[in-house]
């Protein structure tokens, strides 16, 4: 992990790369993820002055969609889909098991660090529900057994 000094450059460094740039917050947010694995609170700040933002405003993006994390996610990030195709096919019933044996919800993450447990809402696998993804990678036809893929 950076300290707070190269923290904050990597994130100017970011900022001017995307200077000029028609709506930029919503790109500047995923750079800045795909630079640390999640945005920082003290991003926050930084983000608002450059963009002539409230830092409200700029949190309130972030808290809305899910895709942002304000925190490091685990090794693993398993999303399982909670969208009415799936939940037809007994996503419901696979996210229960699923929560059980993690011993954890929605945006938590297992307390060794090993799994980050995330909603999503339609992964396009609709005919092969239920549906997951698994470090990026899609799996149709998912079941309690899921937890195996993300165990190690």
């Amino acid at each position: 992990m950076l300290d707070s000094h190269a923290q904050s450059d990597r994130i100017a460094e970011i900022l001017d790369a995307h200077r000029g740039l028609e709506g930029p917050l919503l790109p500047i947010l995923h750079a800045i993820q795909a630079a640390f694995g999640f945005v920082p609170d003290s991003a926050v700040p930084q983000i608002a002055k450059a963009l002539m933002l409230s830092k409200a405003e700029v949190h309130g993006v972030i808290s809305f969609y899910h895709d942002f994390r304000s925190a490091p996610a685990g090794r693993h990030v398993l999303k399982l889909c909670r969208a009415e195709a799936c939940q037809t096919m007994g996503a419901d019933r696979v996210a229960g098991a699923v929560k059980a044996a993690l011993g954890i919800d929605w945006h938590e993450t297992t307390p060794d660090g090993r799994v980050t447990l995330e909603p999503v809402f339609c992964l396009g696998l609709c005919a092969c529900g239920p549906a997951a993804m698994v470090d990026g990678r899609l799996v149709g036809r998912c079941d309690e057994g899921i937890v195996a893929e993300v165990a190690q």
